[in-house]
């Protein structure tokens, strides 16, 4: 399960990863409660707006996010992002502490944290390919979902409790303190020991990442499930503060639904890191488990109950993005991993301003339970565009004349880079190069 601790870039990454997340997920309680209770009078549709400002730089950027952490040195990028996310933080903690913070300057400073962040993100998932041989990329991803929702456990619980105790600003100099960590983590590492990375002389920029996701219809079944569970389904802070308000409770109440979540998903992520490898079965399985408790949580009568079945919630959903975030990594070209990667932070990142208001409208005009099925119904829809390309592609049924034109092992990574043409992988090089039989028998291996 720990596999990936062998390596000391990878451990000392883990450490400060585990501090700055913990900082993260008390800013983001504190974001969302500023924004409904502080900013405006229980308005769920501009809180809605606050994520879509917040993750549609990930969509609108992603020509330039994915071309960057291809290009530039990683660790580097990751210097510039994580700086410039705690000199926001502690913008948005001055005018809060000084009182002059409106809702559309809160608007501004989401739309910064969202474009920072939308060069942060590729470049931190290619990243962990740097740090760790590829036999060990699906384990460090489920550890790196692990550290993030363990962040989870913690930091919405005490960022409720601040909140009450000393205001939302100071959350924010914490978040800030916290980014130290993983700065101080990025600046210690042994850069002689990250593994060189395969450089790619092709041109295209994002194009070519594209053509590359278009090429693999496995892919592109990941991208489309994920895209519809992060638009309609991972709109949890809407969900969660607006069902803690029905309920009765304050900002420490919401902070405990999401601690409770998180208990579900470290549960997940540790799962996930168990496995040798990432499979789009148990991305499927996850995603029809997603539907049917979110669906359940609905309906819940009491606070409490609620709270249980969000542990199921957390569950699958970390439990899916997990499995497709390591398929992905595992799967994919390195030379095109960055671009590739951005696409899907891109995908799970920018499905929100599309979802965010719609769950925001849907809370306003009807109800937080209502919402909550609708993002229901799109991981159920998302399991049977799932289950529905697994018969096709003969996974399910080795039929000859339904099997797709790719035979994919998932033991070993499988690159493809024109549809019309069968490849086979390399294991020395990761590069790609054409073969000429009908179709790709099953590796031994």
């Amino acid at each position: 399960m720990f596999r990936s601790f062998r390596t000391f870039n990878y451990r000392t990454w883990f450490l400060g990863g585990v501090i700055s997340n913990i900082g993260g997920w008390m800013q983001a309680t504190a974001q969302d409660w500023v924004v409904l209770t502080e900013l405006t009078d229980n308005d769920a549709t501009a809180m809605g707006i606050t994520m879509a400002l917040q993750f549609g730089p990930p969509l609108v950027l992603v020509s330039m996010t994915g071309w960057v952490a291809d290009r530039f040195d990683r660790r580097k990028v990751l210097l510039v992002t994580q700086s410039t996310l705690m000199l926001l933080a502690l913008g948005v903690a001055a005018l809060l502490l000084t009182g002059v913070m409106t809702l559309p300057l809160m608007f501004c400073f989401a739309a910064a944290f969202g474009v920072a962040n939308a060069f942060d993100a590729p470049a931190r998932q290619a990243f962990v390919s740097d740090m760790v041989s590829i036999d060990d990329a699906s384990n460090a991803v489920a550890l790196n979902s692990a550290a993030f929702n363990m962040a989870r456990l913690i930091g919405p619980a005490v960022g409720g409790l601040l909140i009450v105790v000393l205001g939302s600003g100071w959350v924010f100099v914490a978040n800030a303190v916290t980014f130290l960590a993983m700065i101080i983590a990025l600046l210690a590492m042994r850069v002689h020991e990250l593994i060189p990375r395969t450089k790619d002389h092709r041109s295209g920029g994002l194009a070519e990442g594209f053509r590359y996701v278009w090429g693999r219809p496995d892919l592109v079944v990941v991208f489309v499930m994920v895209f519809l569970i992060g638009a309609f389904g991972m709109n949890f802070p809407i969900f969660a503060s607006t069902m803690a308000l029905e309920f009765g409770k304050d900002a420490d109440g919401y902070g405990v639904l999401s601690s409770v979540l998180a208990i579900g998903s470290v549960a997940g992520a540790l799962l996930a890191a168990r496995r040798d490898r990432a499979r789009v079965r148990v991305l499927v399985l996850s995603a029809g488990g997603f539907g049917l408790a979110s669906v359940l949580s609905a309906f819940s009568p009491t606070y409490w109950t609620y709270a249980f079945v969000l542990v199921f919630v957390g569950f699958s959903i970390v439990s899916m993005l997990t499995t497709a975030n390591g398929y992905v990594q595992t799967t994919t070209d390195p030379a095109l991993r960055g671009r590739v990667l951005a696409l899907y932070m891109a995908v799970i990142m920018g499905s929100t301003p599309i979802g965010a208001p719609i769950a925001g409208w849907i809370v306003d005009a009807f109800s937080a339970r209502t919402a909550i099925v609708v993002g229901g119904v799109a991981g159920i829809i998302a399991f049977g565009i799932g289950v529905g390309w697994m018969l096709w592609s003969g996974r399910l049924h080795r039929r000859e004349g339904a099997r797709f034109r790719l035979t994919l092992d998932e033991t070993r990574p499988v690159s493809v880079v024109r549809a019309m043409e069968p490849e086979t992988f390399d294991e020395r090089t990761a590069i790609t190069s054409p073969i000429r039989l009908p179709r790709l028998r099953k590796s031994k291996r």
